[in-house]
């Protein structure tokens, strides 16, 4: 999938929520805040999007010239970005908190920012010089070469090769089924749609999804967390800290309009991390920062640079030891940044659940997205493979909202693996999350998934009880 389907445009309707937090404490103490700044609604940064549409507060100023050295190089272009100020964004002081009985208050408050963004007087120069080889290079004499006469030959060698590979460069009517992807009939004459049919988008994989999504599966048991870090390794941190932590993540994450593989790909690395790494509290947001650094560079087009990262936390962390930690991270995973997270399966998923004629809809997915997301911040949800919590967010939006309708068919079973009664236990621990959240501390999903662009999906009403008839394979 293209990474413009891929990128949420994120907009700033969080920012009066986060302006009426409280400061965190620094050292015990509370930070004084001016007024003025707690009325005001933060700049959304439109200009680490790529966006031509960006408002006026955050103007961007773009220029590249790329040289193409054949007889004269010229001088690099230089990209000029300015941002508006960030209003705030530090995490709670964990170290303020006692390990024992975490009290998270009614408004988790990251204070208000001082001064201007560190980025705004940085330039980023972006340099990109080609030099062309000349058409009129010396023939290898190892090289057979051949004539116009031969163009017959080279046709026939592409056809095969097309043939083998099972390539077309014609446009296949929607719903259509290649002839080794045929329809499988199951016992009871359902049938399976192909979802993998659409060969005219390269970026689709049609040809190789399966072997991709296979190895997926596999690879998932290999980079997953260990299920009981914070009992068996963590001594200074413990559950709560976890969740308000990735809740302040997600606020940074729509703050810079970062894709959400960057925002689980972060959760990955951290809970990685700590399952081998005792932290203290005082450095668990430096973790969070540094995680979110690397999957951003790993993610990204135009990754927030280090800085941003510093001036994200307050300043607390300077940027020698945001760096420090991105080493030891990086150090302890092995460089083995590739990991299957739930978005990964989630996207297949939501395919296979809309099938091929069917009209997409928009609920299903963005229900599905926010339910996901939940996951995230509760410890006990890393018993589950991402695969398996990614289909039981789907089974669980379908619920919601067909609740007349079986939300599992024989293409769902046969694209993710999982039948029905697979999916149980953590569809009820899913459902219970929903139900909870709306008394939930910890509001940056639920206020993400509240706005018109996502349907309002966190608004949804949900079931009280799921019945055990669903569950029927």
């Amino acid at each position: 999938m293209s990474s413009q389907n891929r990128r949420s445009s994120f907009s700033s309707s969080t920012a009066s929520s986060l302006a009426k937090r409280h400061p965190s404490l620094s050292s015990g103490k509370a930070k004084a805040v001016p007024p003025p700044y707690v009325a005001k609604k933060r700049a959304p940064l439109s200009n680490l999007t790529n966006q031509k549409n960006v408002p006026s507060s955050s103007s961007v100023q773009c220029s590249t010239k790329i040289a193409i050295a054949k007889t004269k190089k010229e001088p690099p272009a230089r990209i000029s970005v300015t941002r508006s100020p960030i209003r705030g964004n530090r995490l709670p002081v964990l170290e303020n908190v006692n390990s024992s009985a975490v009290t998270i208050p009614e408004a988790n408050s990251l204070p208000l920012g001082k001064g201007v963004s560190p980025s705004k007087s940085d330039g980023m120069s972006v340099s990109v010089d080609e030099t062309l080889s000349s058409c009129d290079s010396i023939k290898s004499p190892e090289v057979e070469y051949l004539d116009n006469s031969d163009i017959s030959a080279v046709d026939s060698i592409q056809r095969k090769t097309f043939s083998n590979l099972k390539i077309s460069d014609t446009t296949e009517p929607e719903g259509n089924i290649r002839g080794r992807d045929i329809i499988v009939e199951l016992g009871r004459g359902d049938k399976i749609v192909n979802i993998d049919n659409v060969y005219s988008d390269p970026q689709l994989c049609a040809t190789y999804a399966c072997d991709i999504y296979k190895h997926l599966r596999e690879s998932e048991t290999r980079k997953r967390p260990s299920t009981d870090f914070m009992e068996r390794i963590q001594k200074d941190i413990n559950v709560s800290m976890r969740a308000i932590l990735i809740d302040w993540l997600v606020e940074v994450a729509e703050e810079y309009r970062l894709v959400p593989d960057t925002l689980y790909l972060t959760v990955n690395y951290i809970d990685r991390y700590l399952s081998g790494n005792a932290v203290n509290r005082q450095r668990l947001q430096l973790l969070g920062v540094a995680s979110m650094m690397i999957a951003s560079k790993y993610e990204e087009i135009c990754a927030p640079q280090v800085e941003e990262f510093c001036y994200i936390t307050d300043n607390t962390y300077l940027k020698q030891e945001v760096l420090q930690m991105e080493s030891s991270v990086l150090n302890y995973l092995k460089f083995e940044m590739s990991a299957p997270t739930i978005k990964c399966f989630l996207r297949r998923f939501v395919r296979a659940a809309q099938e091929v004629n069917e009209v997409p809809s928009l609920h299903l997915e963005c229900l599905a997205n926010y339910i996901a997301e939940l996951s995230l911040l509760e410890y006990s949800m890393l018993c589950y493979a991402p695969s398996l919590i990614a289909a039981s967010a789907i089974f669980l939006a379908k619920f919601i909202l067909f609740p007349s309708q079986k939300p599992w068919h024989s293409t769902l079973q046969h694209y993710t693996h999982y039948q029905p009664s697979d999916l149980c236990a953590c569809v009820k621990d899913l459902h219970r999350l929903c139900c909870n959240n709306n008394n939930s501390n910890l509001p940056a999903i639920r206020e993400k998934y509240s706005q018109h662009k996502y349907k309002y999906v966190a608004k949804k009403y949900i079931p009280p009880s799921i019945p055990q008839q669903v569950f029927q394979n």
